[in-house]
């Protein structure tokens, strides 16, 4: 195989175990997963990227029944609180049901594959499963 790129850019395969990387303010504290010139809580200008904890908590979650022609469903989209930080995400590795759902389970990022491309180079994504 040529290797693995990840989907999007705050998602870290290189560096040990898998983990995702926040742009935090350096004046107010504010995490970002987009980039940003400026802070939306103060406006400052400067940021710094740090580690988000690879655990949480689901804070929030809806089970999406309906979705664009070829994506599978249902499936579990939440919000997830990892010490502080927010990360939306899809719950993956459950039964996309309220028996098996709930806010305040306890999950950690997960990796998977999700495409090749001609050069057989692996897109990764990612997601949250339960911890066990």
């Amino acid at each position: 195989m040529a290797g693995q790129i990840p989907l999007v850019d705050y998602l870290v395969l290189d560096d040990g175990e898998p983990h995702l990387v926040a742009q935090e303010c350096t004046n107010c504290g504010a995490r970002y997963f987009d980039r940003r010139n400026a802070c939306a809580g103060c406006f400052t200008t400067e940021f710094r990227t740090v580690r988000v904890a690879p655990e949480g908590t689901v804070r929030a979650f809806t089970i999406v029944t309906f979705a664009a022609p070829g994506v599978p469903v249902p499936f579990v989209a939440a919000v997830i609180d990892c010490a502080g930080t927010q990360v939306r995400a899809n719950l993956v590795n459950i039964e996309p049901d309220p028996q098996h759902v709930h806010d305040g389970m306890k999950v950690r990022l997960t990796t998977q594959p999700i495409g090749t491309d001609s050069q057989g180079t692996e897109a990764i994504g990612f997601g949250f499963e339960p911890a066990v």
